[in-house]
């Protein structure tokens, strides 16, 4: 069982540190809307500051002496002070900044703001971050192995000596994919549990402190004060819908597009494990100049098929978008087999 004492102790810090770094994220942030949200959370935090002092006083205990920021937050508001907040949030969301949601894209024109509290919280979720991932991936794989078997191709190494270094490319690569995948996706689900199991914590135990911090935002994002206070005492009634909603305005985290490290991992090793066996492929049945030009043309053709899927997300030419990747991948591929081939004549 947690000591009160302690509990209060670190409260105090925790929400003195908060006014601090939220006055200087308003001395940072250009947008005039956003700065005031910073200095009205930094006043929520010394009145929720002083309610960890009282209870400090009340226990007999000394109030401590305010803490420094800390490295990571200097470091983070040093990098806010040259390329702005916006870019940071990802940091500062690890800092644990409120009011990170109102960075998000207003609505579109005409579409008219949530006067419910059944309709705020929640997104719709698409299936296209995964889809572009999952090319990205494949086109990782494409581009690597083709480039590497085009350099020992420059080289003249042995067919088999060829056919079991595309074979090495594709493994390494595609469990480099894995583990990096992995690592970034849990990365991400520590720092959202770490920050919901906060958050939850803060709920229980002061919500009326959470629901002026959201209402604050709400008004920061443009909704008149009165509506803003209604919809968060509204969404504090309800503690499960009430850490959703927090999550999403205040640490401007979305649960939902928070998957599983090992579906990240798998999904990973594959789409990079299906590219690089494309150029890889005709070495498995031929060998010598029929398997080369093979290579060459399947490759080719899947890096401008692959131009021509990632159109879809950037709205550009499909055919555009296809040579343009085309011509990349021919750039690398022409650069390592005309080093290999210098390297395979110096060396012999």
């Amino acid at each position: 069982m947690s000591n009160p004492v302690e509990t209060a102790r670190e409260g105090y810090l925790e929400e003195a540190r908060s006014v601090r770094l939220y006055l200087a994220l308003a001395e940072v942030e250009q947008d005039a809307r956003i700065a005031s949200l910073y200095r009205d959370l930094a006043g929520a935090a010394r009145q929720q500051a002083q309610t960890w002092a009282d209870k400090l006083r009340t226990a007999g205990a000394p109030v401590p002496e305010d803490e420094p920021l800390g490295f990571r937050a200097r470091a983070a508001l040093a990098l806010a002070r040259l390329i702005g907040v916006r870019p940071m949030r990802g940091v500062f969301s690890a800092l644990k900044v409120r009011g990170l949601s109102v960075y998000s894209a207003p609505p579109p024109a005409g579409h008219p703001k949530p006067t419910r509290v059944t309709e705020i919280g929640r997104r719709h979720r698409t299936g296209g971050g995964n889809l572009r991932a999952a090319v990205f991936g494949v086109n990782d794989g494409l581009v690597s192995n083709a480039s590497l078997i085009m350099g020992m191709a420059g080289a003249n190494a042995e067919p088999r000596t060829l056919l079991l270094t595309g074979i090495a490319g594709l493994l390494a690569g595609a469990f480099s994919m894995a583990a990096g995948e992995y690592v970034s996706v849990r990365s991400q689900r520590e720092v959202f549990e770490y920050q919901i199991g906060l958050e939850r914590e803060e709920l229980e135990e002061y919500p009326q402190a959470e629901a002026d911090e959201l209402a604050l935002i709400y008004a920061a994002k443009g909704f008149p004060r009165e509506d803003a206070r209604r919809m968060a005492d509204s969404l504090i009634a309800d503690p499960e819908r009430a850490l959703d909603t927090l999550a999403r305005e205040e640490l401007g985290l979305n649960p939902d597009e928070l998957g599983s490290p090992w579906g990240a991992a798998i999904a990973s090793f594959v789409a990079f494990a299906g590219g690089a066996l494309i150029p890889l492929a005709p070495y498995l049945i031929g060998a010598g100049g029929p398997a080369f030009f093979a290579s060459i043309g399947l490759a080719g053709a899947s890096l401008f098929a692959v131009g021509a899927i990632l159109s879809f997300f950037t709205g550009r030419s499909a055919i555009a978008s296809g040579l343009r990747m085309l011509a990349i991948g021919a750039a690398a591929g022409a650069a390592t087999f005309a080093i290999g081939n210098l390297i395979g004549v110096s060396v012999s």
